[in-house]
């Protein structure tokens, strides 16, 4: 007999590929007798179409670690000659199988096993009822179903369900505005594909689903997506799991006026997760473009998500349209992500961890928001617009490339929209429930590229800032009411590189628990954008050139080539070429300007005023 395989990809930016299992010990699946296949055997790695009938989807089975769902590889086999057709013909179906039971336009599953379904039902459904511990394989093969008044396929009662998407197929599932429900007390199903059990979508065929009165795809147990070209529309959430959603590979696209992919199980803190390891996920939502209910991870895939209508749009006051959300974690450390949102494009109540991945943001608030912690390890982050860009009550940074812009702050530890700040476009005047007054907030910079350009404090700090490696280059605020940098809880510099520039009004540097010398240069009169500042030794050599991109007034900078209690020439105007990281010119070649004064480095900086400039 043929026997066939299909496998859930899970590698990390994983994408539909071939590949040979066996299939030996593979038992066969039960269901209704079709037209027996020829007695060879084969492995899932060809998707072939043999004696007429289309072969199974390719792919690998899932093996990268994170929590456990429901996904075994032994469902992705199965026996041939043990798969039941099920024909729908306009306002009627057919099977031969004893285990399908057709009423009209009304179909019944009733028992385990693998079922091919073709055709098209205008006005029906198709239900899964069965109390068998084995799984309901459904194999859409150009399958259309339409109900006006309910579900198109409705999974009462099984232990898990699997939809294969057979390959070069097209299927299309619809529902109506309307639902005609079993009783006055409930309120089931209500997604144009419903599952009150673990529900499985795979294959490499393609699934249009609309979902015109909620949900599109709604399991009430776990969901998975592991294959398949997908594309939603849903009047409320696109795709939602109750207890998980993982996006394994393939290709699902969401149009959803709610969430985009939701986890909503907020009782057990071990589910109501979303886990992406790979595959395409592009959404457009009216809400939060991924909402957790507990951890959000990102381990690969290519994201691209506009949520709440984009970075300009306006929210009312109790809207939440983040990009991605995890109440108790967000966790990244792969991927590629394009994330346009009205409100916070990375959030959580608790934890933000980003290891690795590659960002592109725009947002109508903050870049990354984390209430307790947010720690950035590795990973390429640019944000391109934000109200605030980093935000938490703890923020470490020990690697990656961070280049943001910000309407306020760049980089906050607490303070929120703060009274020093601008208002957030597009959100009320009311405070931020996240923020306060100094206390035990704090940054930590221990490595990692960090380019700022704010107009509110470039970094503002309500408690500790230390940096003791790492590139960090503030073109802050011209404002006196904001600086490059503002900490209440002192700044204690060890090691790497600082470059802070902005107005003088509020101006800080480093200061006690400093191992590494700074100086600080304060302008009698504010310099232009593009200026050029150098902090040049007495053998000509420049230590630090900057290129204003607003107008300044004060320049910090901290470098382990300053030596404490050593005199520097401060040069300003003229030229710089080479390669600039937000103005810093490392390596770069001036020319041209003319020395404004001298400045001695210190540990605990001071400062030099009366620089006439240019």
């Amino acid at each position: 007999m043929r026997r066939f395989s299909i496998f859930a990809a899970t590698a990390m930016l994983a994408v539909l590929a071939a590949t040979a299992c066996s299939d030996s010990g593979t038992e066969p699946a039960t269901g209704g007798a079709q037209t027996p296949a020829d007695s060879s055997s084969e492995t899932a790695g060809a998707a072939t179409t043999t004696s007429g009938k289309t072969g199974s989807p390719t792919a690998t089975p899932g093996t990268t670690a994170g929590p456990a769902d429901h996904d075994d590889p032994a469902d992705y086999t199965w026996d041939e000659s043990t798969v039941a057709a099920i024909t729908l013909n306009g306002n009627s179906a057919s099977s031969a199988s004893a285990a399908v039971k057709a009423n009209g336009s009304a179909v019944t599953i009733t028992a385990a096993g693998t079922y091919r379904i073709s055709g098209k039902l205008s006005d029906g459904q198709v239900v899964i009822d069965t109390d068998d511990d084995e799984v309901v394989r459904l194999i859409l093969s150009g399958a259309d179903i339409t109900n006006a008044d309910g579900a198109a396929i409705a999974v009462l009662d099984a232990k898990r369900v699997m939809v294969v998407l057979a390959e070069k197929t097209e299927n299309r599932l619809s529902d109506g505005k309307d639902y005609v429900f079993p009783s006055a007390d409930t309120e089931e199903p209500n997604a144009a594909l419903f599952s009150t059990a673990d529900l499985t979508l795979t294959g490499t065929g393609s699934l249009t689903v609309s979902g015109k009165y909620n949900d599109c795809i709604a399991s009430k147990d776990g969901l998975v997506i592991s294959g398949g070209t997908i594309t939603v529309d849903a009047a409320d959430d696109g795709v939602r799991g109750k207890d998980y959603v993982v996006l394994k590979s393939g290709s699902l696209t969401i149009k959803a006026a709610g969430d985009g992919v939701k986890a909503d199980h907020e009782e057990d803190a071990t589910l109501g997760y979303v886990t992406v390891t790979g595959g395409t996920l592009k959404i457009t939502s009216g809400r939060d473009g991924i909402d957790a209910a507990t951890a959000a991870t990102v381990t690969g895939g290519d994201l691209n998500i506009a949520s709440g209508g984009s970075a300009a749009a306006t929210l009312a006051a109790d809207a939440s349209a983040k990009g991605i959300k995890g109440t108790a974690s967000v966790a990244i450390s792969g991927g590629t992500f394009e994330i346009n949102s009205a409100d916070d494009a990375i959030h959580s109540n608790a934890n933000v961890t980003i290891d690795g991945g590659t960002f592109t943001i725009a947002t109508g608030d903050d870049g990354v928001h984390a209430d307790t912690t947010l720690v950035v390890n590795g990973g390429k982050v640019t944000i391109t617009r934000s109200y605030e860009g980093l935000e938490s009550a703890a923020i470490t940074i020990n690697g990656g490339e961070i280049s943001l812009v910000s309407s306020d702050d760049g980089i906050n530890a607490a303070g929120g929209r703060d009274a020093s700040g601008v208002q957030a476009p597009g959100r009320p005047a009311a405070p931020d429930a996240f923020g306060g007054a100094a206390g035990a907030y704090s940054t930590t910079i221990n490595g990692g590229t960090i380019l700022v350009s704010a107009n509110g404090d470039g970094l503002d700090i309500n408690g500790t800032l230390a940096m003791s490696g790492g590139l960090l280059v503030v073109q802050g605020p011209t404002a006196s009411n904001n600086g490059a940098l503002d900490f209440d809880g002192g700044f204690a510099l060890t090691g790497g590189t600082l470059i802070a520039a902005g107005s003088a009004g509020m101006a800080q540097a480093p200061g006690t628990g400093s191992t590494q010398a700074s100086v600080h240069v304060r302008f009698g009169t504010a310099q232009a954008a593009g200026t050029v500042v150098s902090i040049v030794d007495a053998d000509g050599k420049a230590i630090a050139t900057f290129k204003a991109a607003k107008a300044i007034q004060s320049l910090v900078v901290s470098s382990p080539s300053l030596k404490e209690g050593t005199t520097y020439d401060v040069k300003v105007g003229g030229n710089v070429s080479g390669e600039s990281l937000n103005g810093y010119y490392e390596g770069g070649t001036s020319s041209g300007g003319s020395t404004s004064g001298t400045v001695t480095a210190q540990l605990v900086w001071q400062s030099m005023g009366g620089f006439g400039g240019r």
